[in-house]
């Protein structure tokens, strides 16, 4: 489930939809009607992802979780550099 909230409710009590992130939901943050900001629940889809993230080394732009859900995924050993692996991937792809 998706929904969408102005900062300005984001800011009366960002705990409650912190809350509604962790039971599952997706929170888009607007300012004047436009996306600024995805909430996206931690767990399942993004799991794959948060180390990429986290270093700098990867920006998701997702509109739905569904979207997340359809790319593509990568088994990285844990001594590979993740965005070399990737990077190696798509080139085999290419050819």
């Amino acid at each position: 489930m998706m929904s969408a909230v102005s900062v300005r409710e984001f800011s009366y009590n960002p705990s409650a939809m912190f809350a509604r992130v962790e039971r599952g939901e997706t929170i888009q943050v607007t300012r004047h009607g436009t996306v600024i900001a995805v909430l996206l629940p931690a767990a399942g889809v993004l799991d794959r992802y948060a180390s990429l993230v986290a270093k700098g080394l990867l920006r998701l732009k997702a509109t739905t979780t569904d979207e997340l859900d359809s790319l593509p995924r990568y088994e990285v050993p844990p001594e590979a550099d993740p965005l070399e692996t990737m990077l190696a991937s798509r080139a085999e792809d290419d050819r």
